[in-house]
């Protein structure tokens, strides 16, 4: 059974930074490439990042791209997501997700606001 677990959030003023974690249980990570997604209070969930499983390689929402970066620890079965030049458009409640399983953590609240 896959169990993930996100941290991490939490309140931040427009321009500063923050990084999310999410530990992955119940698989063997490293086999696995991971997402990150978001969703604001009202809108659709949305992607925002992917990284493989080996490489690894990393792709970015044209959004967040330049300011976020997405990076793991196999060792520790963590994806990380590192957040800076956060804007109040970032706000919403922060996923991962294991690509091609379709369990879901509970997510993390990011509000970016003055």
């Amino acid at each position: 059974q896959v169990q993930l677990v996100e941290s991490g959030g939490g309140l931040v003023q427009p321009g500063g930074s923050l990084r999310l974690s999410c530990v992955a249980s119940g698989i063997t990570f490293s086999s696995f490439a991971m997402s990150w997604y978001r969703q604001a209070p009202g809108k659709e969930r949305e992607w925002v990042a992917t990284i493989l499983s080996a490489g690894p390689k990393t792709t970015y929402a044209d959004s967040v791209k330049g300011r976020f970066t997405i990076s793991r620890d196999n060792a520790k079965n963590t994806v990380y997501l590192q957040m800076n030049s956060l804007k109040p458009d970032d706000t919403a409640v922060y996923y991962c997700k294991v690509i091609g399983r379709l369990a879901w953590g509970q997510g993390t609240q990011v509000t970016v606001s003055s």
